[in-house]
């Protein structure tokens, strides 16, 4: 645990960097917990990204706390403060249940072949089979870059020519891994917002497909996001919605931004749990999102 929270403090570096030290700032400024400093603590988490709803509602929700127990002391209310983050973003973890279809979506550039892989390679330290399915058939080397991840996690993989129909690829997938009793297909798909009518067509012909021919299975539907992105990652998050099922998001490149504050502002505005987070480049970057170390990692 020690070598887990390490990682996700370095991670959150340049968020922490910028966020703690004006946060600490008004504390040690603040004599009187009055309009100025909800103001200044308003402003500080909208720089870091928490977004307008999110902040105002744990504004509103620490003005409350703040009168009921009569805090006085601005130290305290940061502690109240971090009390209430943890709160808004705690949702239980769903269940495990094998076999298992995870289906991967997010815009191009996000990470979702580093991060196809790395999931490849955690869920086997679990003790889980796992096998790859190349959906994504309309970038050019799109399959090739998922192979390169499957090589390397020692996994089977199931391609297809650039082109080809995706649903075509999940079917032969599902055959493949029913065959095999895979526990876990992690089916990489096309990275397209420009026409949202034709994706959620392609997802939605695709889950037809794993409902039919594979019932037995648990559908997960994951969206990949790129934290750098901030408030553009949400509008695209929302797209996405619109046109599938998202169970969780995984929240790639928080190492790369001072404005972590996303992930706090996702659960808010798209009501959808951070399953996962990446804090860096390497295979154990990838960790299993917890609200209360994500936040006192962020303190």
């Amino acid at each position: 645990m020690a070598g887990f929270f390490a990682r996700l403090k370095s991670g959150l570096k340049k968020t922490r960097d910028q966020f703690t030290r004006e946060v600490d700032d008004l504390v040690e400024s603040t004599e009187v917990i009055d309009e100025d400093f909800y103001d200044n603590l308003t402003d500080i988490l909208l720089l870091a990204d928490v977004g307008l709803p999110a902040t105002e509602e744990v504004i509103d929700q620490l003005r409350a706390r703040v009168a009921q127990d009569n805090v006085k002391d601005a130290a305290q209310a940061r502690e109240i403060l971090k009390e209430l983050l943890i709160d808004q973003m705690n949702i239980p973890r769903p269940v495990l249940n094998w076999p298992m279809v995870m289906f991967i979506v997010g815009v191009n550039g996000v990470g979702k072949t580093t991060t196809i892989g790395k999931l490849a390679l955690r869920f086997q330290e679990i003790g889980r089979t796992v096998m790859l399915a190349a959906a994504d058939t309309y970038r050019a080397a799109a399959d090739e870059q998922l192979a390169v991840w499957a090589e390397r996690a020692n996994v089977p993989i199931i391609r297809s020519k650039e082109g080809q129909d995706p649903a075509s690829v999940v079917y032969d997938a599902i055959q493949a891994a029913k065959a095999r009793k895979i526990d876990l297909l992690i089916v990489d798909t096309a990275g397209r917002l420009h026409n949202k009518k034709n994706l959620m067509d392609e997802l939605s012909k695709m889950r037809r497909i794993i409902d039919r021919e594979y019932p037995d299975a648990t559908m997960r539907c994951t969206l990949v996001m790129d934290a750098t992105t901030g408030q553009n990652g949400i509008s695209q998050a929302k797209q996405f919605k619109e046109a599938t099922d998202i169970g969780g998001i995984i929240l790639t490149k928080l190492d790369g931004t001072a404005k972590g504050g996303i992930a706090i502002a996702i659960r808010r505005e798209l009501n959808i749990p951070v399953w996962y987070i990446g804090v860096g480049e390497g295979i154990d970057d990838l960790q299993a999102f917890d609200a209360k170390e994500f936040i006192n990692a962020l303190f």
